[in-house]
């Protein structure tokens, strides 16, 4: 790293409406550094990344790249100007070649002949000179995530990037891949490349980066070289007080099974390839009470299938699946009175109803039980918003109110509304209770299916749900956890089990696994023997 500014925001503030995302936000780059953008969810940090690349205009202040102003509110601008941005979620189209997904967007509509030949000489020579091999006439479909993540980098670096931007860049990687991919960035920064790191992982955080910035609340709250800080004091910043990471503690007492797999399959949307939403194979799997069982898997590998299997909304095709020694119905509702809990993937398409207020969206999954309702379909408004209130409260959601619509909240907020859904049961009402409450149990969830429940939150938006979810599990539930993040699944998982191309392994302790291990089984390759643990 040397002292030369290639990147320089000055005085960045932008508002959208009276809510201030940056505050006169003031950062520079050197060339061949890696600068760490930390910050909790709403701390301003993508808002300043859109200003950057041209998608937003800020309200005040300027940007200069390699000493020239960037003209604001032109991604094109800045693309020329050298500044390049890989998001979490890849934009590949999965039918097409490495090649033509890099070169795409690369010429003029009008040009009457493809430049390919040129195009894969200098994909090759980019790929060597920063060590990212690859094959251009790959089919992208046919790729593991590790491999699309490199076309992404790839793609950024063949228009001549020289500011790289990496926004949570190894969420969905096995830590297989994660090694190469940080080895791969060390190697580009040798090379003069300089890097922007958006990561909610600090350990990666203070491997890979020279310095560190800390936005909170829109406002730039810290700076540090990276040698002079450690995870807590970090954490600290971000949130502006002490964090406290769940204890590791066993299970207590296990109970009987809650669900019972045997042998399940499902269908898949699409067949073939690496699809989102690939089916089961056979799967077995028991789920006991008083237990974390923890699902470890590469995205696409067959958690959306197990995971809508369990919350009603795919059916099973082959096998037995059994909820409390009874058939598993494929109906949310039904599952819903039955005990079952859930936390989906996508909290804002699935998790909530953007555009209703947040005390609809709190009773939303038990709108027709006679708590919340007469004969099903009027509501009691005060009952709903009265336990709203409780979620509220208990789960600390904090927002515009409960008139608020949902999608006002931040992702962290958002995901303790669904949380307090899910885990508080409801105070049956005296109006409400009669033979058809017998109907309607209104008791703790039986059954907590967690799909992703930290995923892109920050530090203490994710000690606060894993608190719960081993609080819920200390009450006696079963909890299933699906995590594509390995430090979760091994902090959290009593078993642990990992799941590749629809099949799922044996779920074993915890203790029994090594990362190795169970980064071996995501990538599909057959692990090492797993250590002997005590009974």
């Amino acid at each position: 790293m040397n002292t030369t500014t290639v990147l320089r925001l000055q005085g960045i503030t932008k508002r959208f409406g009276s809510l201030v995302a940056n505050d006169a936000i003031s950062l520079d780059l050197q060339a061949g550094e890696v600068l760490a953008l930390l910050g909790e969810n709403g701390a301003g940090k993508s808002t300043l990344m859109s200003i950057l690349f041209g998608h937003y205009v800020a309200d005040e202040g300027g940007i200069e790249v390699f000493g020239a102003p960037l003209p604001p509110g032109n991604p094109k601008a800045a693309l020329a100007a050298g500044v390049g941005m890989v998001h979490q979620h890849f934009t590949l189209a999965d039918n097409l070649s490495v090649l033509d997904n890099v070169m795409m967007g690369t010429e003029p509509l009008w040009h009457p002949v493809s430049r390919r030949a040129a195009a894969r000489t200098r994909l090759l020579e980019v790929a060597r000179r920063f060590g990212l091999p690859v094959q251009p006439d790959a089919q992208i479909g046919s790729l593991s995530v590790g491999e699309r993540q490199r076309v992404e980098i790839l793609k950024a670096l063949y228009r001549g990037a020289r500011i790289l931007i990496l926004d949570e860049p190894t969420a969905v990687l096995t830590p297989q891949e994660s090694e190469a991919l940080l080895a791969t960035l060390a190697q580009m920064v040798a090379q003069g490349l300089s890097v922007i790191f958006i990561s909610h992982k600090l350990g990666e955080v203070l491997r890979v980066s020279h310095r560190i910035a800390v936005l909170r609340g829109g406002k730039l709250v810290a700076q540090a070289r990276t040698a002079d800080t450690t995870q807590a004091q970090l954490a600290l910043w971000m949130v502006g007080h002490a964090v406290d990471a769940p204890q590791r503690r066993p299970a207590g007492s296990v109970g009987d099974a809650v669900c019972v797999l045997d042998h399940v399959s499902t269908a898949s949307d699409k067949d073939g390839g690496r699809d989102h939403s690939a089916g089961l194979r056979e799967v077995s799997l028991t789920l006991r009470a008083g237990e974390i069982t923890a699902i470890a898997g590469v995205s696409g590998n067959g958690q959306v299938a197990l995971a809508e299997l369990l919350s009603g909304t795919r059916r099973a095709t082959a096998g037995t699946a059994q909820l409390m020694g009874r058939a598993l119905p494929p109906s949310p509702a039904r599952l819903v009175q039955r005990g079952v809990a859930r936390i989906p993937e996508d909290r804002h398409a699935v998790g909530v109803v953007g555009d209703l207020p947040v005390w609809e969206n709190a009773v939303s999954e038990r709108l027709r039980s006679p708590v919340f309702s007469r004969w099903s379909w009027i509501v009691r408004r005060a009952t709903a918003r009265l336990h709203a209130r409780r979620i509220e409260k208990a789960f600390d959601v904090r927002g515009a109110g409960l008139m608020a619509p949902a999608r006002s909240l931040s992702g962290g907020n958002m995901q303790k509304l669904i949380l307090g859904r899910a885990l508080l049961a409801p105070e049956q009402p005296e109006a409400a209770r009669g033979d058809d409450s017998r109907k309607h149990p209104h008791r703790a969830p039986r059954l907590i299916v967690a799909h992703q429940p930290t995923w892109g939150l920050d530090i203490g938006a994710v000690a606060y749900v894993q608190q719960q979810l081993i609080a819920a599990r200390d009450a006696g539930a079963a909890v299933l956890l699906i995590s594509d993040d390995l430090d979760e699944v091994l902090a959290l998982g009593d078993r642990v089990a990992v799941m590749h191309d629809g099949h799922l392994g044996e779920a074993r302790p915890a203790a029994a696994w090594t990362r190795e291990a169970i980064g071996l089984a995501m990538a599909g390759a057959t692990a090492p023997q797993a250590k002997e643990v005590a009974p």
